[in-house]
């Protein structure tokens, strides 16, 4: 099991006390909010992972937010994985991305287990699913590395659990079904509800407030 450090709305200083206090994976919301921490990282002697030759100390930087068709090609500069791949249009375009950029670019696909209309993701019995898990082993710039999720916001902490579960059990029946794709990462469970997400099998946990406390307000 592995820990993202959440470092989306926290400054760039946040990533290097990061680094600093031994993590070396973050994740972040959105491309022009990263890519405005560059330059800091940069200036600090620190690169990020997977793209191109990271000077000094390179991290992994994720992307966990939402991503637009019209941002693939920032994404992919800037990124070392695209972890909410959520339909074909925006994988394929990944891949020309990554094709001109010359990488392979590891991407999660995001499944959509609530009814909570802010919730991104490709539905678990969707012909849109299935597409897209049909098409991704020809596109040869994006390697598929397994799923991910957001539980729903709820009080009763059963209603995470049941989440997480019913992933883990989706990833292995698609695994069984898409032998050739890689559904080894199971990217699910933060701040509040991490702890079940690892005793239901997550690989991967993304945890912000409790590393590096509440969000700054907007100003």
């Amino acid at each position: 099991m592995r820990l993202m450090a959440v470092s989306k709305t926290h400054p760039a200083e946040a990533v290097a006390a990061g680094l600093a206090a031994g993590l070396r994976l973050f994740g972040e919301n959105r491309v022009q909010e990263f890519q405005q921490k560059l330059p800091v990282l940069s200036q600090s002697g620190i690169g990020v992972a997977g793209i191109g030759e990271a000077a000094g100390t390179a991290v992994a930087v994720h992307l966990i937010g939402h991503l637009q068709s019209n941002k693939t090609g920032r994404a992919a500069e800037i990124f070392s994985s695209i972890d909410t791949v959520d339909s074909l249009k925006l994988a394929e375009r990944l891949d020309e991305a990554a094709q001109r950029l010359g990488r392979r670019l590891p991407v999660l696909i995001e499944v959509k287990l609530s009814d909570e209309a802010t919730k991104s993701g490709l539905e678990p019995e969707s012909r849109e699913l299935a597409d897209l898990l049909e098409r991704l082993p020809d596109l040869a710039h994006v390697k598929m590395r397994g799923l991910m999720t957001v539980a729903p916001f709820d009080d009763n902490p059963e209603t995470a659990r049941a989440c997480f579960r019913r992933l883990r059990l989706l990833r292995e029946e698609l695994a069984a079904r898409y032998a050739r794709l890689d559904f080894g990462e199971l990217s699910m469970g933060m701040s509040g509800d991490f702890e079940m997400a690892i005793e239901e099998g997550s690989t991967l946990v993304r945890i912000g407030t409790a590393i590096f406390g509440a969000r700054p307000k907007p100003t």
